[in-house]
């Protein structure tokens, strides 16, 4: 158990969606939440009554991945849930598979084709899953995945040669994008039924993810920004091997910390939760800690991302944890290199490590 968690306000404490069913967590915004096959086991999925051009209906926010389960539960809610109303969009906060995968098959309405609507996402997002459905650069694996964390202190070969069998893994989890996206940006204001939902744009976890914040009723739909029992993972990949994800994302936390105190946060992973700027305090927290450990093992002897992350994770870690443990440990190093606290050299055995200035 989390300790932090008990300073954050649980509003429907231990009460979760039934599979293929929904929970309201307030009038006309209910809650589902479908399993994933990986150590984080669910994502919570997010329906909004809607109308548009006077067709009543829905707004789908988020969609899981491609999967028999998750396409079984969503058929369930077409058939029991809707009241006979279409959706009428399909809104995506990143384009992690868990929140993309199955937009395309949702935008054209299930195994039946109920509707064909248009998804709305961010162009960084869109991007980004257009570049990994193709299998051209995933985060998760395929040779510059694994030729990525090797440069960064991955030696073991039976891991590596795991990362390389793993080109398909984002194809297999999102195996279609719609052709088509309606493009929203930070600040775009999005009536949904009754409300207005502004888009608030985050950067860090992925390219350019986007939060929906309702003021009038004090609503977060914070995707994977803002989660109240883990941190959200902020990682650099092969994609962007220089990049400082970690800085983007503590600065867009400063966007929530505006917000009312009692706003009800809607997150992607956990629970309904209140106490959105305690949860911002601990998580500045959590990553002032560990630079400080960083800073600290580096100063002891020239450290590579691998050597960092049995500091910053001490549990057992699976070939997948793997690769986001990687990411993060060097998305620590990458941010006090570039703020100039930290030099980086490539040693002979072509592993990248890094001491103070």
């Amino acid at each position: 158990m989390n300790t932090l968690e008990h300073e954050l306000e649980y509003v429907f404490a231990d009460a979760l969606p039934e599979s293929g069913g929904v929970k309201e967590v307030a009038p006309g915004v209910f809650w589902l939440r479908m399993p994933l096959p990986f150590a984080l086991d669910h994502i919570n999925l997010w329906l909004l009554a809607d109308e548009i051009d006077g067709v009543k209906g829905w707004t789908v926010v988020d969609c899981g991945i491609s999967s028999d389960t998750i396409r079984a539960n969503w058929e369930r809610v077409f058939e029991s849930v809707l009241d006979g109303l279409p959706v009428l969009r399909v809104i995506v906060t990143h384009c992690h598979p868990d929140h993309l995968g199955l937009a395309d098959w949702i935008c054209q309405g299930g195994d039946k084709k109920r509707w064909n609507v248009r998804l709305w996402i961010s162009l960084g997002e869109y991007a980004m899953g257009r570049v990994m459905a193709a299998g051209d650069s995933s985060n998760a694996g395929g040779e510059r995945a694994a030729a990525h964390f090797a440069a960064h202190g991955l030696t073991d070969e039976a891991s590596l040669d795991a990362l390389r069998r793993r080109d398909s893994y984002y194809p297999t989890l999102v195996p279609s994008i719609p052709a088509e996206y309606r493009r929203i940006r930070n600040g775009d204001v999005i009536r949904i039924g009754m409300r207005n939902w502004q888009v608030v744009s985050g950067y860090g976890h992925s390219p350019e993810h986007s939060a929906l914040f309702c003021a009038a009723d004090k609503l977060l739909i914070s995707g994977d920004m803002v989660l109240p029992r883990i941190s959200t993972n902020v990682s650099v990949f092969a994609v962007e091997p220089e990049g400082n994800p970690l800085a983007l994302y503590l600065e867009s936390l400063g966007r929530y910390e505006t917000m009312p105190a009692d706003t009800l946060a809607l997150p992607s992973h956990g629970k309904p939760f209140r106490g959105v700027q305690t949860r911002i305090g601990q998580l500045r927290e959590h990553h002032r800690a560990r630079l400080a450990e960083v800073r600290e093992a580096c100063a002891e002897k020239p450290c590579s991302a691998a050597d960092i992350v049995p500091i910053m994770f001490k549990r057992k870690l699976d070939i997948h944890q793997m690769t986001f443990a990687l990411g993060e440990a060097l998305a620590h190093l990458n941010l006090l290199w570039l703020d100039g606290t930290l030099k980086r050299k490539t040693g002979d055995d072509g592993v990248i490590r890094f001491s103070p200035v």
